[in-house]
């Protein structure tokens, strides 16, 4: 009896001090929340949902109807100026809209990758995803030394000797196309147009012959798709993983990675046994991939490091350039000028070269408006540690800066004119973008120089 009286006491004290402990706690996380809204809510910004959640359900309610979430920065960045907070828990994201301010903070090496979004990169529903490959490396002095062991895979003097390959891909395309115009069918542009560009890049970036136009059970344009799709709804929601109803799609990409990955050991370990072999390689991506990693013996964390790359320029490769045609097809007079441009340039010619892309320049304006209009990676976010005023307003350091590009592109205060030509120089400045819009330029020039020089197409309005 004396013994429960003293296991009593002692538990009556226990529950009382962790009471204490807990609201102390709670007090403390109050306290702080309060210190970050104080430091902040001078920005301008939209009313929060919670103290706590901030603006988190606004988000999340947007995701579950299926809404676009640059609608929603649209509206805000209409209602509240170039630059507006939003609150997640302790979280303090600014959202910057203002052009110039946009292209200092990216061409600046002084405002490192946000460690918050780039790090849920790394892996996927616990799998390896982007790792420290190129998109994804948040140190600076890495991702230089990538970036130049990566140029010489990017020289227009290895890209001139890739026309054959461009032109070859884009005739498998118009066969398809021919096919289907001869059955009277309409053709899934999207669906043809991105299979082409990932047939274009596994084979001159890593040698793989994967014939997608003609293949359609390669598991590799589904996996690509279900990895992004994972990739979105892992970052905008921070418990995405959490939450036992996405079990099934978290397998799914699980299962997605994995198969990419274990695509690119194979890849790897084919080439490098032609490199020990002297066999005569190619100088693409994937030779560079694995000069990246050094010559020595390679542990697990150099196979793991060129895997990261591998997926990088794997999943970059799948660009949607239905976008060119969803424009085009809506502003008929821009597709009869390209058409004319096409003609005139490429004639009677059944394979396209180098210099003949250079003379093309209306369709290259078009497609670099569509990149523009349309990034492939449609935001990113810096660390800013510095104050900064923008448009009039004080930001205080130490805040995530987040960069919409598809809505800078986009934006209507703005005149077209000057959105052009300062978006234009930055894509051609701009050291992260130019390793992907070369290739995904050229290839996607040569495929549309057939298809229009050939055909004239009609856009369904009604699908």
């Amino acid at each position: 009896m004396a013994l429960f009286e003293l296991l009593s006491y002692w538990v009556g004290y226990a529950v009382v001090y962790l009471f204490l402990l807990i609201a102390v706690a709670f007090i403390a996380c109050c306290l702080y929340l309060k210190h970050i809204h104080m430091k902040y809510d001078h920005i301008p910004g939209p009313p929060r949902d919670s103290f706590f959640l901030g603006h988190t359900p606004t988000m999340l309610g947007d995701q579950r109807r299926g809404a676009n979430m640059h609608d929603r920065s649209l509206q805000w960045a209409e209602t509240y100026g170039p630059v507006y907070r939003i609150n997640s828990l302790h979280f303090v994201l600014v959202v910057v809209t203002c052009p110039e301010t946009t292209k200092e903070v990216l061409m600046s090496t002084k405002y490192p990758k946000d460690e918050l979004l780039y790090k849920r990169l790394f892996n996927l529903c616990g799998v390896r995803f982007l790792g420290n490959g190129l998109v994804s490396s948040t140190n600076h002095q890495q991702w230089y030394k990538q970036r130049r062991i990566m140029d010489p895979a990017f020289s227009s003097l290895y890209l001139r000797g890739l026309m054959g390959t461009f032109n070859e891909r884009a005739e498998h395309l118009m066969d398809e196309l021919t096919k289907l115009a001869d059955s009277k069918q309409e053709a899934k542009m999207m669906q043809l147009v991105n299979r082409v560009t990932l047939d274009i890049i596994t084979k001159v970036a890593f040698g793989m012959e994967l014939d997608l136009v003609n293949n359609n059970d390669s598991p590799f344009p589904k996996a690509i798709e279900t990895c992004l799709k994972g990739m979105v709804a892992n970052i905008r929601d921070l418990l995405f993983e959490l939450k036992p109803w996405n079990r099934p799609f978290i397998k799914e990409v699980r299962e997605a990675c994995q198969l990419l990955r274990s695509a690119g050991a194979a890849c790897i370990s084919e080439r490098r046994t032609a490199i020990q072999n002297r066999d005569n390689v190619p100088k693409d991506i994937l030779t560079q991939i694995i000069k990246s990693a050094g010559q020595e013996e390679m542990t697990k964390d150099d196979e793991d490091f060129m895997l990261d790359n591998f997926v990088t320029f794997l999943i970059a490769g799948e660009q949607d350039h239905s976008n060119q045609l969803y424009d085009t097809g809506k502003t008929p007079d821009i597709l009869e000028k390209v058409q004319k441009e096409v003609d005139a340039v490429i004639g009677m010619k059944q394979e396209i070269s180098y210099d003949d892309l250079g003379e093309l320049t209306y369709l290259t304006q078009v497609l670099k408006e569509t990149l523009r209009l349309y990034p492939p990676a449609p935001g990113t976010s810096r660390e800013v540690s510095d104050d900064m005023t923008i448009g009039g307003v004080h930001v205080p350091g130490g805040a995530i800066h987040v960069f919409d590009l598809m809505f800078v592109g986009g934006w209507k205060n703005s005149s077209r004119t000057h959105r052009r030509s300062t978006r234009t120089g930055f894509i051609q400045t701009h050291p992260s973008l130019t390793t992907a819009t070369s290739p995904s330029l050229w290839d996607h020039a040569a495929a549309w120089d057939r298809s229009l020089h050939r055909w004239r197409p009609r856009a369904n309005h009604k699908m």
